[in-house]
């Protein structure tokens, strides 16, 4: 599936990180013929999308519409890692197929309502990523360029323990961000305001 580019010079500090983290020196720019820069680069990328296919806050819509072209058709960005029709539309079954969104029930590429809406997984670059994010996806990459490169098994330990910290960090982040309670909540919103003690200080 392809992604959209980006200047990869956004990628040459995190590529550095990993080069360090495994005892490597860093470079100035990101030259795919020195085979631990390659290493490094494709990996980070790779494990990007791993993790953004999770499906955190910043990346994730609910009920995004759709509207059908001249053909009735409904071309998928390619910015998109996984689309499923909401809830509302439980008479169909869509799949991704050819770029664009086919209906397993009905046998076609047609679509005769005038807007579809999905809940939409995006692939963002590099430059666009959360910082908490950005930091897991270096200590994840870095966990595997160690394996691929090094094959330490102490050093790799030493970078797993740093990948579940950003881990840890990550989760914190997508937590503050969801506003996620106990109880669950609709989409879209939270209703729900726990009690805070300093309330019953000021009255």
């Amino acid at each position: 599936m392809p992604f959209p580019t980006t200047n990869r010079q956004e990628e040459l500090p995190a590529v550095n990180e990993i080069l360090a983290s495994v005892g490597q020196a860093p470079v100035t720019t990101l030259d795919q013929t020195n085979p631990d820069v390659a290493i490094a680069y494709d990996t980070l990328m790779q494990v990007s999308r791993e993790v953004q296919s999770e499906g955190w806050t910043f990346n994730k819509e609910y009920n995004y519409p759709f509207i059908p072209d001249s053909n009735k058709h409904i071309q998928i960005p390619n910015n998109i890692i996984s689309l499923d029709l909401t809830e509302d539309y439980r008479w169909y079954d869509a799949v991704r197929r050819d770029g664009k969104l086919y209906d397993k029930t009905h046998h076609t590429f047609e679509w005769d309502e005038e807007t579809l809406c999905c809940d939409v997984i995006w692939y963002f670059d590099w430059v666009d990523l959360p910082i908490p994010i950005k930091d897991y996806i270096v200590a994840r990459s870095a966990a595997i360029v160690c394996s691929r490169i090094v094959g330490d098994p102490n050093q790799y330990q030493v970078i797993q323990q740093k990948e579940a910290y950003c881990r840890a960090m990550a989760l914190e982040y997508e937590c503050n961000q969801g506003d996620y309670t106990f109880f669950g909540h609709p989409r879209g919103g939270n209703y729900y305001n726990s009690y805070q003690p300093y309330h019953a200080l000021t009255r």
